[in-house]
């Protein structure tokens, strides 16, 4: 069976990294620990919270990783302590986020087993050039230069 694109448009020029990034985001998407909030902060800023209660500084890694922000928790089992009932249990998680161009990982902070990762999107500017037109000398449309900055063959 042959998968159709989302991006197969041949208006669609050079989006197949946006394909890849949806697709990333999908599997990341399927994690169900820990929970977390995505929040509008301000004009330009966003933050990401992780319920990682029990968790300390040192037993998180935060990396950004190809556009791709990974969050991990390892938790080391305390062997001295003897349980007679366990609710709680050491474990681990890696949680991902897909991040768009441009948007920049300002910071992170851990606060009653809350981790704030904040985040900064920068407003995009309007790009406007004006394309100069070269023409060949035969008026011939297939040499217009392409490949060839002189326009010859």
């Amino acid at each position: 069976m042959t998968r159709v694109s989302l991006f197969s448009s041949p208006l669609l020029l050079g989006f197949d990294h946006v394909e890849r990034m949806i697709e990333r985001a999908a599997k990341a998407g399927s994690e169900g620990y820990p929970p977390y909030n995505i929040e509008q902060i301000g004009e330009d800023g966003l933050r990401i919270t992780l319920a990682v209660a029990g968790f300390a500084a040192g037993d998180l890694t935060i990396l950004l990783e190809d556009k791709q922000l990974v969050i991990r928790g390892k938790q080391v089992d305390d062997r001295e302590r003897v349980y007679l009932h366990r609710g709680i249990a050491a474990r681990q998680f890696q949680r991902s986020f897909v991040l768009a161009d441009g948007i920049k990982v300002i910071g992170a902070e851990l606060g009653n087993g809350l981790l704030h990762v904040d985040l900064r999107r920068p407003k995009p500017e309007a790009q406007v050039r004006n394309i100069a037109i070269r023409t060949s000398g035969d008026g011939r449309s297939d040499r217009l230069g392409i490949g060839n900055p002189a326009g010859e063959s």
